[in-house]
């Protein structure tokens, strides 16, 4: 109905749609990359990943601060970005999230002020013995969990009581 109404084009209510369509659009590419299909020989851009995350956070309580230059293997990222869920889902009230790759090591940071850590979901992504209740809001872990036993990484894991720290 707001499209039909002439003088709705340029205001606030059209900011708001056009927002909340580039938001959503964002968090379909992130999804993509996230549950898709991944094989070794894609690579992602950086300037990609940089939007996608830019695009999803904008605005938000949460921003995510991606560093590093290099075209990286989809397969990588894909497995960041389930981790970077599982981040997310730490982080429900806000926060800061650093990722860093170096030499083929992923190195992932979460600061916020209030954390929210389901301890037995965690222990599935180190510990692949551990069988926790999964719902559809937490799905991200167990298949964060699965890419990472694929691909042979190792998470290790350090939590405090505001700060998160992730390298695999």
């Amino acid at each position: 109905e707001l499209l039909m109404i002439e003088s709705a084009m340029q205001g606030p209510e059209m900011a708001l749609i056009a927002e909340s369509v580039g938001h959503a659009n964002a968090r379909i590419r992130f999804f993509r990359v996230a549950f898709g299909v991944a094989s070794p020989e894609q690579r992602m851009g950086a300037a990609e990943v940089r939007g996608i995350l830019s695009d999803m956070t904008s605005g938000g309580r949460l921003s995510i601060a991606w560093h590093s230059a290099a075209d990286l293997s989809r397969v990588q990222v894909k497995v960041a970005f389930l981790v970077l869920m599982c981040v997310e889902s730490a982080l429900a009230y806000g926060g800061k999230i650093a990722v860093q790759v170096d030499g083929g090591r992923w190195q992932i940071s979460a600061q916020a002020a209030k954390l929210r850590l389901n301890a037995p979901l965690w222990d599935m992504l180190t510990n692949p013995a551990a069988a926790p209740d999964v719902t559809p809001a937490t799905v991200h872990f167990p298949l964060a969990a699965q890419e990472i036993a694929r691909h042979q990484f190792r998470l290790l894991a350090e939590f405090g009581t505001d700060q998160i720290k992730l390298s695999f």
